[in-house]
């Protein structure tokens, strides 16, 4: 007797305040960190950020506003926004991956999201603790 084992892929959703721009993103969720460029800093007003990432093919958009505007960031990189709230969304890079801003997911407190380091650490203000530190 052949048993068929059903793999079972995980899948994040989220999107932004208003919930015109939705996502599913099918894991496993690669690189959970946390984030105090200057970049990430201009481009959500928050002096630290909470990231992780998908394969491109992972991330679906399914809300009623279709796919995020995109703001071209960097030589790398674009940053995901809702063109109708404003609400960040995160990353769409040009190698094929997604960065999602920890805060856009519906459940955000999973284990396997739970940040596991620190980039660039350095651009945070020295009065400004995250994590560990405090």
């Amino acid at each position: 007797m052949t048993r068929i084992v059903k793999s079972k892929r995980t899948v994040y959703r989220g999107g932004c305040l208003c919930g015109s721009i939705r996502f599913e993103a099918s894991g496993p969720a690669d690189k959970p960190h946390t984030c105090s460029c200057k970049m990430c800093q201009r481009n959500t007003g928050a002096l630290t950020t909470a990231w992780v990432e998908f394969p491109r093919e992972a991330v679906k958009w399914t809300g009623p506003g279709g796919t995020p505007s995109v703001y071209r960031s960097s030589g790398l990189s674009s940053r995901a926004f809702c063109p109708t709230c404003g609400s960040s969304l995160g990353a769409i890079d040009d190698k094929p991956v997604i960065g999602l801003l920890l805060g856009t997911f519906d459940s955000p407190n999973r284990r396997e999201l739970q940040p596991t380091y620190h980039a660039y650490r350095a651009g945070r203000p020295k009065w400004w603790r995250v994590g560990a530190e405090a």
